[in-house]
């Protein structure tokens, strides 16, 4: 009875089941964003680190003896040229000016009676009414005047100079620095030059850096190259600060030329304009330089580009929609995030651009194409 009563059992389950299909077992190919690389001319720089300095940087030095009467500038703003910064205590060289200029007239007095006697002595002897001694004197006399009156000429410009360097000028326009005095200090500059402060001029700025004699000779190679790179890409572009946002366009306008035996690196400098003065002497620059042109070049989106053991490559996709990993060889960065794909890949061919951790190598994937221009 047990044994008719699961054959029955069995009997309905065989008949409730014929009228379902089998489940499928075909998976749907996963969409993925694939694109071709992107082919256009390039051209390759390099960045190098760098600094900055200004253009003109004067010390402005005390040449004088006495104390520091008053500083007439506000530290850290501009000043004009001609502009006094300074002025020492010029009593002492005012009154050597006016003993200078006394004796300057009493030495062209002098002068004016020595010609007039020597004048007198010419005609005196033709009658020989004066020994031959005595118009030779009055002629060395004149003579002797004549050099008081340069003397006393000099000592008076020397002394006008020194009056002068009493009142401390700025010869250029720029800003000024902090003064290394304060008022009512004494100034020793006569023996030797007292520095009183910097004037930075910083309507243009240098840049220096160094570049490698490696990479030097490479340019070298490359010179052809570079005669092909368009005329708006010529000057370098430098970068401030860590995320690079501001930039500015430089000139070369320096080579050395020689290599430095302890570093074997070359310097070269650009100039570049400041004309809001933003831009300080000393700041850390990024320098960018172009050095030739990659024609032709394949760009493909830098987050596309895995790494294993074995380098770099990318997953690319053939006529059949088969995933494939590509090991390839790459070049520089460029802007908008592509990067150079030097060999591994043909102009024609697609790679996967999103959802790398979801494709494998012989997987079969739906290509979606976008556009990475």
């Amino acid at each position: 009875m047990k044994q008719t009563i699961n054959i029955i059992a069995l009997s309905a389950l065989l008949i409730s089941g014929c009228g379902k299909k089998e489940p499928s077992m075909r998976m749907e190919a996963l969409p993925v964003e694939v694109a071709k690389p992107i082919v256009k001319d390039v051209t390759l720089t390099r960045d190098y680190p760098g600094y900055l300095t200004s253009e003109t940087s004067v010390d402005i030095v005390g040449r004088v003896n006495g104390t520091l009467l008053a500083k007439k500038y506000p530290s850290g703003q501009p000043v004009k040229k001609g502009q006094i910064l300074f002025i020492i205590d010029p009593t002492l060289y005012e009154n050597a000016v006016k003993q200078a200029k006394a004796n300057l007239k009493n030495a062209k007095a002098n002068l004016v009676y020595a010609k007039s006697n020597y004048e007198r002595m010419k005609e005196a002897i033709k009658s020989d009414a004066v020994s031959r001694i005595q118009f030779i004197q009055a002629e060395t006399n004149v003579e002797s005047c004549e050099a008081e009156v340069s003397n006393a000429e000099a000592e008076l410009k020397t002394a006008q100079v020194n009056l002068s360097y009493c009142y401390v000028k700025s010869p250029i326009d720029g800003i000024a620095d902090l003064a290394e005095y304060s008022d009512g200090g004494y100034i020793s500059g006569a023996g030797s030059p007292v520095k009183l402060t910097t004037v930075y001029k910083y309507d243009k700025m240098y840049s220096y850096f160094d570049i490698s004699d490696n990479q030097y000779l490479a340019f070298e190679l490359l010179r052809d190259a570079k005669t092909k790179i368009p005329q708006s890409d010529h000057l370098v572009t430098l970068k401030v600060g860590t995320d690079g946002s501001k930039t500015w366009q430089g000139k070369l306008n320096y080579l050395s030329p020689n290599f430095s035996l302890s570093t074997g690196t070359m310097r070269l400098r650009a100039e570049l304009e400041n004309p809001d003065g933003v831009l300080k002497p000393g700041l850390y620059v990024s320098v960018t330089l172009p050095y030739a042109m990659a024609e032709n070049a394949l760009l493909v989106d830098n987050a596309s580009i895995g790494t294993d053991q074995l380098g770099k490559f990318l997953y690319v996709v053939n006529d059949s929609n088969v995933v494939s990993t590509r090991h390839i060889e790459l070049g520089q960065l460029v802007d908008n995030g592509m990067r150079i794909v030097t060999s591994g890949l043909s102009p024609e061919e697609r790679y996967v651009t999103k959802a790398l951790m979801k494709v494998r190598q012989g997987m079969k994937v739906e290509p979606v194409e976008v556009n990475t221009k």
